[in-house]
């Protein structure tokens, strides 16, 4: 079974963190929340997400990938983060899979992940992103890193994804299920 980590940080979007843990669990791949600081993480809308863990209790070793949800000031509390910053610096390295949407790819480029590669983010953060070839795509793919456009792109972000760590009869069943159903 696959295991993704996906970060919780204060002012967090919430419709893209809850978006990618629902889809992913329903791929049946294993995904653990952890926050920054406190379990109890409070988004930019005001939602209180509770955390797995803290981020200090698990090892990067043991996950196949993360993905990042965007929202501010979310996203710039995981750019600030040293561990977070490690942490997708490591999975990139090992060629695990490293996903942001909205604006969290600025969290990527601090990490040194987007060099020359393609992605995307919320309009307006392209500027925030010079080392990558910017396409205002809602979602793109490049190698072991994929970025999601913003919230209205959440579930095609998820979709792939899911598509990436799983394949693609597993989106067809979910798509089945959560949009045709």
């Amino acid at each position: 079974m696959k295991k993704i980590m996906v970060p919780l940080a204060y002012g967090l979007e919430e419709i893209e963190a809850i978006a990618g843990i629902d889809v992913l669990r329903r791929a049946d791949i294993e995904v653990i929340t952890v926050s920054l600081g406190d379990l109890k993480v409070k988004g930019a809308h005001d939602i209180i997400v509770l955390a797995d863990k803290s981020i200090d209790e698990v090892d990067v070793d043991e996950f196949d990938g993360i993905l990042l949800p965007g929202g501010m000031p979310g996203s710039t509390n995981l750019r600030d983060d040293k561990r977070v910053i490690n942490m997708i610096k490591s999975l990139n390295e090992s060629g695990k899979l490293v996903s942001a949407i909205c604006a969290a790819p600025i969290v990527l480029e601090r990490a040194g992940v987007l060099k020359g590669r393609k992605a995307t983010g919320y309009p307006g953060f392209d500027g925030e992103m010079p080392s990558c070839n910017y396409t205002g795509d809602r979602v793109v793919v490049d190698n072991n890193v994929i970025t999601g456009k913003g919230p209205g792109a959440a579930l095609e972000f998820a979709f792939e994804v899911v598509n990436y760590l799983v394949g693609e009869e597993t989106v067809n069943r979910l798509k089945e299920e959560m949009i045709m159903g």
